[in-house]
């Protein structure tokens, strides 16, 4: 009787042993899953903070809006849960704004019109939310996109003359009509039924 006692009482210890070894490797993944996330976070805050430094830089965008552009990854988890939909997410957006700042810096450098995109960026930070808990998916997902939208310049170099914009809306203008001429003679053409 006291052998089974005894294989009992080891067989318990060893089970529990087991156990503790298993929840212990769990937490050290939890915790590598953590790192690895707190680790990408890091570094997509700390891409977009030097993008936006050196959009600053650029004179592109003022200083003092520079905080409120930094809020669009600095106020991402304020509401939104941390996963890694959700980063992969804020990943995306802030590449987006990037790419879209870049490109229309470098066409405003070659048009040497840099006071409109600066402009646009004003208008940009304008409409961002003034507190953290408005950061929320909706504004990630659906008015975030449409404000980087607005932040294009339009393809006007400094030499462009209004002249050559009344000349385009002419043009506009004479096709537009030649177009509803067009609509007018099919619709006229087209045999009337017999009462």
């Amino acid at each position: 009787m006291s052998y089974i006692v005894f294989s009992t009482l080891v067989l318990l210890i060893t089970l529990l042993g087991v156990y503790v070894v298993i929840e212990n490797n769990r937490k050290k993944a939890r915790e590598a899953e953590k790192k690895v996330f707190n680790d990408r976070l890091k570094k997509i805050t700390s891409q977009f903070k030097s993008k936006t430094a050196e959009f600053v830089e650029a004179k592109a965008l003022r200083p003092k809006y520079s905080p409120k552009v930094n809020a669009i990854v600095g106020n991402f988890f304020v509401v939104q849960a941390h996963t890694e939909e959700n980063l992969d997410q804020l990943e995306r957006i802030a590449e987006q704004f990037i790419y879209c700042v870049v490109s229309e810096l470098n066409k405003c450098r070659e048009n040497g019109n840099l006071d409109l995109l600066s402009d646009q960026l004003q208008y940009f930070v304008a409409e961002l939310p003034t507190s953290g808990i408005s950061y929320n998916k909706e504004f990630y997902q659906e008015i975030l996109p449409a404000l980087i939208i607005m932040i294009k310049t339009p393809d006007q170099g400094p030499n462009s003359t209004p002249s050559d914009e009344s000349t385009q809306s002419n043009d506009d203008t004479t096709s537009e009509t030649a177009d509803e001429n067009k609509a007018t003679q099919k619709v006229s053409a087209k045999p009337q039924p017999v009462a």
